[in-house]
């Protein structure tokens, strides 16, 4: 029996059902993943929570970098995984969706019962104050105050970042808070920062009510989305896992899909709908 039969009778017999997405659903969209297939990091580690936080070059870094990288995730459009997502979702089949991605495409492409586990990076929030502006008209901003600096067609990473030559580091004039002069933020979880608790919670209330939790594009390497795949074994609640590469939570999958999500979970859904199809029960 192929994957994708029992994928889809997977579905026809669990219909409802939290959906954790990570990377790898947003890759056909042009936004790179942070692993490969093995699970190691492509490239060196995103900024640290703390580094932001405690050293004013890193924050200049990181503003540096973002600069020409926030274009490509502002332009970037939702592949067919995220608009099977949304048609699954329209049908009454997803109780929540929990991304840890920070792009937003699952919103473009339809669905409306989503988390953000690790935030959203069109939106940038003051550390003083908790004001908050839209990513774009912070990037007006730094592109009038900084005019020696334009977006160029450099290696887009993952998360909105680029790489820049090390003097745009140091030539960089970041803007403040407009309402306190505080330190702005973008409003994401980096990493070695806590999700909130009302956020974990809100997500384990509807696993507990789901009858089963899908795991698509993710290595599940963060114990902030491993720990749902944890949460539902305790609750013995099946798990599948959608990635072509390993993953950390492989060991607790009931059905273990090796597939590209752009390509197979459109084909998953599309069998789901055809009224005349034999693989499905009943």
């Amino acid at each position: 029996m192929t994957e994708l039969t029992l994928f889809t009778r997977f579905l026809a017999a669990h219909p409802r059902l939290v959906v954790l997405t990570g990377a790898g659903i947003s890759a056909a969209s042009g936004i790179p993943t942070y692993r490969d297939a093995a699970g190691t990091w492509l490239r060196s580690q995103p900024i640290q929570h703390g580094q932001f936080i405690s050293d004013e070059r890193q924050r200049k870094r990181y503003w540096a970098r973002s600069i020409s990288g926030w274009p490509a995730v502002r332009d970037a459009r939702p592949n067919r995984a995220h608009l099977a997502l949304s048609r699954l979702e329209s049908q009454g089949r997803i109780e929540l969706l929990i991304t840890q991605n920070v792009d937003r495409l699952h919103q473009r492409a339809g669905s409306r019962q989503v988390t953000d586990l690790h935030g959203r990076l069109d939106r940038v929030q003051c550390l003083a104050c908790a004001c908050r502006y839209s990513r774009e008209s912070i990037q007006r901003q730094l592109l009038m105050d900084n005019p020696h600096i334009q977006p160029g067609a450099r290696t887009t990473l993952p998360d909105g970042d680029a790489d820049v030559a090390p003097w745009l580091v140091d030539a960089i004039n970041v803007p403040a808070c407009r309402n306190c002069g505080g330190i702005l933020k973008p409003d994401v979880v980096f990493f070695g920062g806590n999700v909130p608790v009302e956020r974990v919670r809100r997500c384990m209330e509807a696993l507990e009510r789901a009858d089963a939790l899908v795991v698509a594009g993710s290595s599940l390497q963060v114990w902030s989305g491993f720990r749902f795949c944890r949460h539902a074994e305790a609750l013995g609640k099946p798990l599948v896992i959608i990635n072509p590469g390993r993953t950390r939570a492989d060991s607790l999958a009931d059905l273990r899909v090796h597939a590209n999500c752009e390509r197979f979970l459109p084909d998953a859904v599309d069998t789901l709908d055809s009224p005349d199809n034999a693989a499905l029960p009943g």
